[in-house]
């Protein structure tokens, strides 16, 4: 690539006793894109995204952000690089409103010292506020989540759940927003909904979208390119009219119907 990449994966492998998840897969994400990863079921698509926010540690190749080899680093240190993630299934604190679960994506900018952070007093108190007004006026105003901020999330339904997650990473300020099955599960006005906020994301916050999802569809109207893997390995990368026509991910993947 003749851009600088913010996001680099090299030769990554990774195997589960004798089942090889990934092997040998290369790709570069460029500053501000938006690339899908997608895939048959078992394709190594969500091996591949925990692997890159450090849930997995490869076996082996590097993994780079920024120029900076990643690969020792556990997630936290990822995320405090400004890295976010969603996950298919969302794991959010059920009994903890919509509002607490977003403040938990600002933990880590929140300056405290033990005692004030412990008794919740001075300083930690300060700081707290900060930052909710911070996300209030920015992140929940975003995501159009205001009349649901003091429901405990428990009680959302599951589009509105899906939301939370993405306003939780969104939290972080990303650099890089690395989004398992977004719009899993969800009805085709939710759809709709979400796919809108990607694209405000993606203009109004900078931010690099990594996301893997099914709805192809919805891929080749969003994405500016595709990876596609199939058992473990990439069999394709470039524009959606480029992976269109691939005859591997025709045969993969996308079936004669979609070629044409």
């Amino acid at each position: 690539m003749t851009e600088t990449s913010i996001l680099r994966v090299e030769s990554v492998s990774l195997s589960f006793g004798g089942i090889q998840a990934l092997n040998r897969v290369d790709l570069e994400v460029l500053p501000g894109e938006i690339l899908a990863i997608i895939g048959p079921n078992g394709a190594g698509k969500t091996s591949l995204l925990n692997c890159i926010n450090g849930l997995y540690r490869p076996d082996s190749g590097h993994i780079f952000f920024e120029n900076l080899d990643i690969t020792p680093l556990k997630a936290h240190k990822r995320a405090r690089l400004r890295m976010g993630r969603t996950f298919q299934h969302t794991e959010l604190f059920a009994g903890m409103t919509v509002l607490d679960n977003i403040k938990s994506g600002r933990t880590m900018d929140i300056q405290a010292n033990f005692f004030g952070a412990f008794f919740h007093v001075g300083k930690a108190v300060r700081e707290e506020m900060k930052h909710r007004r911070e996300l209030e006026e920015t992140v929940i105003d975003f995501l159009d989540l205001n009349h649901v901020r003091e429901q405990p999330v428990a009680m959302l339904p599951h589009g509105l759940q899906k939301r939370v997650d993405l306003a939780r990473a969104l939290a972080l300020n990303p650099k890089v927003l690395l989004l398992d099955e977004p719009m899993a599960g969800m009805n085709i006005e939710e759809k709709e909904d979400m796919a809108s906020f990607f694209l405000d994301i993606h203009r109004d916050l900078g931010a690099t979208l990594i996301w893997i999802e099914h709805d192809l569809s919805t891929v080749m109207n969003l994405s500016d390119r595709i990876c596609v893997l199939n058992f473990g390995e990439k069999i394709a990368l470039g524009t959606p009219d480029e992976v269109r026509q691939e005859p591997d991910v025709i045969e993969a993947y996308l079936g004669q119907e979609e070629a044409g």
